[in-house]
Order: structure tokens, then C-alpha cells, then sequence
């Protein structure tokens, strides 16, 4: 999308829209009255915590409960409710309560934060969202109250329900279970199938994105109908979920999941294919993975959630593609495409681009975190794609990172929730056509 003369482009706006909220964020973090017993915490960490929550990563330098007070843990709530439907979305439904109209500029930015095809189709995902959110994020926070508030009582386990519901559905990853042990997550939850399947459904829909959301209102079971976008995107989250989970356990049955009976294994095994889609939540100790379930979990944060989800990532269509081009080219045929549909050139080579792009930044990533701490190769390579797939798991080595990797890992979160290739363009400066230069042909491979 063009920007106007005179005025910013939607991906720069966008751009410098999650910026002003995140240094926002971190100012108010600092507040003593934000924190427990006046225990600040420094610019630098401030500035981490809310990068991680308004790009809804879930990495942490200090434990959520431990560190911050009731008015602390709601700043860190909107700024994930914000940052997981972006900043358009909640600006707009702003404009639309006090009865303002909707400008060709502000639905053009609107349609680059939630990837829609049509301008005509702002206002009606518009709904979608905020309705569906709503509905959703209610759903979860009754399921969780079920367990939340037996536990702990009726105010402190509504609140909960509540934090964890959002949280989950933005694939944010922060929680409150630090009362029970500092960073555990849901380690505690480990074998308990409301929470578990609770958070996982939350996951799921949240990363699943808006566009597959208006499909499934619209069209129910009448799956003919479906987008092309949301037949590919509900196909490759049934392959990912159910391979994801085979994987893990044959990963890990040896080693994580051993003592664990069978139902146990499924359980443990699920959760831990879906949180890595840019969840960040876990059930078990990460840093006992074995190099198989360590590898399949980078996998999967790499792969990601869906365009215009809360989630982040590489996105799945953007995985889908690239293999489609790959089976294409192998069996010799010239077009792209799936479900008797061909696809546009230029998405393909967006995916192309953005899978390379994501790789060198990953790569650069973590060659500077190594440069300079001396970390297990795994472990780094976590931690940076946790980061740049605004996941939030970790191997436990986020508080042993120096300033300058915390600085590393906030620009990569930030790309990572921008969109490392619309993050790019926002930067780079268009050039007008010129005429093109003649063909010349390379060897490949």
C-alpha cells in the first residue's frame, strides 16, 4: 500500500504505532506503585518487559507476580490486549464509539495490520475482531474460573482467569503462577485437562487470524465455500497440532515424558506442539529437552501463527507456500497452487523473501548473542527465535542475558510482531520503475 503524498505509509504507521506504546509501556512499568514494595525495575528492563508484552512474546527478566503489583499486572494486560489485536484496532474502535467516521487512510492502515484483501472489508473484520475476542476471551476466563476459583478464591481466581485467558489468547505467555514458584508458567497444570485444553483452544484461535475466523461465521460447515486462505490455514493447523504432538512425543518419550502413563504423554505432548505457534506458555522444564524436542519446538515457533492473527512467526500460509512452490518445481509443473486453485506470483515470492529475510535475522541474531555470551548453541538459537517469533519460551537463559543481548533480543521481538519483511519496508525507501534490465541467466543448485 502507497502512502500519500505528505504522509507516513500504513507499515511505517504501523511501525511507529507499536513504538510510542511500548515506550509508553516501559515508562509506566517503572512507576513505583507498579511495582511490589517499591521495587523498580531499570529503564532497560522496563523497556523489555513491555516490548515482550505489547509484541506478545512472553520473554521475561523478572517474574510477573514477584515483580509487579496489581496496577502493574493490568498495565501489562492492556498492553497485551493491545499489542495482540494491534493498536489499529483498538484506535479505530475508539473513533467508531465516539462517532467518527473511518478515512481512506485510517482503513488503509487498518487493512495492513489485520492483512485484508479489500478496503471494503475493514469495517466488517472490524466486528469480527472485537466481537469475536470478546467472545472468546470470556469463554476461556469461565473455563479457567472452574479452576482458578476453588484455588484461590473468588476475587484473586477471577482476576486470573481472566489475565491467563487474555494472555493465552494473544499468545502472549505471561502468567501469575510465580506465588507457586518464580517462572514456573503452568508447570503446576501440568496433568490437568481443563487447563490445558483450555489454553491450547485459545491458542489455536487466536492464531488462527481474522480472515479464517469471518469464513467459519459465514460459512459453518459448508467448507466449499472457505477462502483459499482458510483452507490452507485450517489444513496446516490440524497437520501441525496433530504432527507437532506425534513428534514431541517420539522425541521425548524416552526422556521428558518418560514415567508419564499414556494419557499423561498425549497431554503433555499436545500443549507443548501448540504453545510453541508464538504461545509461550509451558507445562514442563524446557531446559531438559532432549536435541530432537528442542529442535522440533525452534521448528515450530519458526513456523508460527496465521497472517493477521494475535500470533507471530514466519505465518504458516508463508510455510505452506514455500512448500507448494517446492512439490511444484519437483514435479515439474510451472504453476502454484492448491484446492484447484492457482496462486499469484507475488505472493510467492513475498514468502520467499520473507522466509529468507526471517532466516538472516534469526541467523545474525543469534551469531551476536553467541559472539558474546558464551551460551549452548540450542539454547541460543531458542532464545532468538523465541524472540523473533514473539513466542516467549525459554531454556531459563533470558535473565542471564547481558544488556546488550536484552537490547538484542527487544529489536528482534519488535521486528518479530511488525513483521520482519513489513518492518523492512517500512524502512526502506521505495524506489520508482525503471526500465527493466535485460535477462541473463545463473546456475542454481
Amino acid at each position: 500500500m502507497k502512502k500519500r503524498p505528505g504522509g507516513l505509509s500504513p507499515n511505517r504507521t504501523i511501525a511507529l504505532g507499536f513504538l510510542a506504546i511500548i515506550l509508553a509501556g516501559a515508562l509506566l512499568l517503572m512507576l513505583p506503585i507498579a511495582n511490589r514494595e517499591g521495587r523498580g525495575l531499570s529503564f532497560l528492563d522496563s523497556l523489555f518487559t513491555a516490548t515482550s508484552a505489547t509484541c506478545v512474546t512472553g520473554l521475561v527478566v523478572a517474574d510477573t507476580w514477584t515483580q509487579f503489583s496489581l496496577l502493574g499486572q493490568v498495565i501489562l494486560l492492556l498492553l497485551i490486549q493491545v499489542g495482540g489485536l494491534g493498536y489499529m484496532t483498538m484506535m479505530l474502535q475508539a473513533s467508531l464509539f465516539l462517532g467518527k467516521k473511518l478515512g481512506l487512510r485510517q482503513r488503509s492502515v487498518m487493512m495492513e495490520s489485520v492483512s485484508a484483501d479489500r478496503l471494503s472489508d475493514v469495517l466488517t473484520l472490524l466486528r469480527y475482531i472485537l466481537g469475536g475476542t470478546a467472545a472468546i476471551e470470556g469463554a476461556g476466563a469461565v473455563l479457567l474460573a472452574l479452576r482458578f476459583v476453588p484455588e484461590l478464591g473468588l476475587a484473586q481466581g477471577l482476576w486470573y482467569a481472566v489475565f491467563h485467558s487474555v494472555s493465552a489468547f494473544c499468545n502472549a505467555g505471561f502468567d501469575l503462577m510465580g506465588f507457586r514458584e518464580p517462572y514456573s508458567s503452568l508447570t503446576h497444570y501440568v496433568y490437568d485437562p481443563l487447563v490445558n485444553v483450555t489454553v491450547c483452544a485459545l491458542v489455536l484461535l487466536g492464531g488462527l487470524g481474522f480472515l479464517v475466523w469471518r469464513d467459519v461465521r459465514e460459512n459453518g460447515l459448508r467448507l466449499r465455500r472457505y477462502s483459499l486462505h482458510s483452507k490452507l490455514m485450517l489444513t496446516a493447523t490440524v497437520v501441525l497440532t496433530a504432527g507437532g504432538a506425534a513428534l514431541f512425543w517420539w522425541a521425548e518419550r524416552g526422556s521428558l515424558l518418560a514415567g508419564m502413563d499414556p494419557g499423561q504423554q498425549a497431554l503433555v505432548s499436545l500443549f507443548q506442539a501448540v504453545s510453541p505457534r508464538t504461545a509461550g506458555f509451558n507445562t514442563v522444564d524446557l531446559a531438559k529437552l532432549t536435541s530432537g524436542g528442542g529442535l522440533l519446538t525452534i521448528v515450530l515457533m519458526f513456523i508460527g501463527a496465521g497472517p493477521g492473527s494475535t500470533g507471530g512467526g514466519v505465518k504458516v500460509t508463508t510455510v505452506v507456500v514455500c512448500l507448494l512452490t517446492l512439490a511444484s518445481y519437483v514435479r515439474g509443473k510451472r504453476e502454484v497452487g492448491a484446492f484447484n486453485r492457482r496462486l499469484d506470483e507475488e505472493q510467492i515470492h513475498r514468502s520467499a523473501a520473507g522466509v529468507t529475510l526471517y532466516m538472516t535475522m534469526a541467523m545474525a541474531g543469534g551469531f551476536l548473542l553467541l559472539a558474546t555470551q558464551p551460551f549452548p548453541l540450542q539454547d541460543a538459537l531458542f532464545e532468538v527465535f523465541s524472540a523473533l517469533s514473539t513466542v516467549g519460551l525459554s531454556t531459563g537463559i533470558t535473565r542471564a542475558l547481558s544488556p546488550f543481548n536484552r537490547g538484542l533480543l527487544i529489536v528482534m521481538m519488535y521486528c518479530g510482531r511488525i513483521g520482519s519483511l513489513s518492518m523492512m519496508m517500512a524502512l526502506a525507501q521505495r524506489l520508482p520503475p525503471r526500465v527493466k534490465d535485460p535477462v541473463e541467466r545463473i546456475t542454481i543448485g
